[in-house]
């Protein structure tokens, strides 16, 4: 798979495509089914199949403080059209120029010039361009390239949404998660240094960065992969550490049985069970307390899950 940056790489596109756009937050069976689609049409035409995403995500850039936590990141998304074997994905940068492009521009500019689409495929409550003025309507009004809707997949009889997704993570139900999204619920990164302080309270963790909102935040029973052949059991820290004053959205995960040097090693930390809610200690040793009762927790809920 070949990521393209920004309008600017598109210069070097120089080929038919069959392409969708979208959010594709979570990146659920909903959105498989839809690149399933886009996929089998690109066979169907001999021609590489194209994902159209957006960073940050519209909605977060126009209401920053009441954007719905996100479900994955730019990366999670990457590794996981990756396994998708989608050909190519355009990255565009939603900032003030592109939200004032107008729906045209964006149909001539983008799809035509750009990307020399062939085929087209969106939901028919697709909107785009200034004033969300695009729809499905204009966009099979064009004569370069032909579109085809998506089909709504249901379960439970309710269609298969983000929204679902993130109300079911939200809640600890991550069975219900797994079956939304067709797999477990993981989030991707590289182990990075860290400021020490699990260390120091006797938890060393594995620090993987910051994060922006997640719908994640707390104290979770977690496992991750990437470290040995097998999966590593843990307890995951999402948050910004308000006992030591942090700032940063972080997820650190610490190891119930291993110890050794992780840094620069991509993982994988699949959520199991949510332990608790972040909160904020009055010392360090109550927080170091806390740590131990979380270790306990995450521990029987491992032995509940292999019976």
């Amino acid at each position: 798979m070949r990521l393209i940056r920004g309008l600017y790489n598109l210069a070097s596109f120089e080929q038919l495509c069959v392409a969708t756009i979208g959010v594709f937050d979570g990146l659920h069976r909903g959105h498989h089914a839809v690149i399933e689609q886009v996929k089998r049409k690109a066979r169907a035409l001999a021609l590489p199949s194209l994902v159209i995403l957006f960073e940050p995500q519209p909605f977060e850039f126009f209401h920053s403080e009441t954007a719905a936590p996100r479900l994955t990141r730019l990366r999670d998304k990457l590794i996981i059209l990756k396994t998708w074997q989608v050909d190519y994905v355009l990255c565009l940068r939603f900032d003030k120029k592109l939200a004032q492009l107008s729906a045209d521009d964006f149909i001539q500019n983008i799809l035509i010039n750009g990307l020399h689409t062939k085929h087209l495929v969106v939901g028919d409550d697709f909107r785009f361009g200034q004033g969300r003025k695009g729809d499905f309507t204009l966009l099979c009004q064009q004569k370069s390239f032909t579109v085809e809707d998506t089909k709504t997949l249901l379960q439970d009889e309710q269609r298969i949404s983000s929204t679902q997704v993130r109300t079911a993570i939200a809640a600890g139900d991550f069975v219900k998660a797994e079956q939304l999204l067709g797999r477990p619920y993981v989030l991707h990164g590289k182990v990075q240094h860290g400021d020490k302080r699990g260390r120091q309270l006797g938890f060393p963790t594995l620090n993987i960065g910051s994060l922006k909102p997640m719908v994640v935040h707390g104290v979770y029973a977690v496992k991750v992969y990437g470290i040995t052949d097998r999966p590593l059991n843990g307890v995951a820290n999402v948050g910004r550490r308000p006992t030591v004053d942090g700032i940063k959205r972080l997820l650190e995960v610490y190891l119930l049985d291993f110890k050794g040097d992780c840094y620069g090693r991509s993982i994988s930390v699949e959520f199991i069970a949510n332990i608790r809610a972040e909160q904020k200690f009055s010392s360090l040793e109550l927080l170091k307390q806390q740590i131990e009762r979380d270790v306990v927790d995450a521990k029987a809920i491992f032995v509940r899950n292999t019976k």
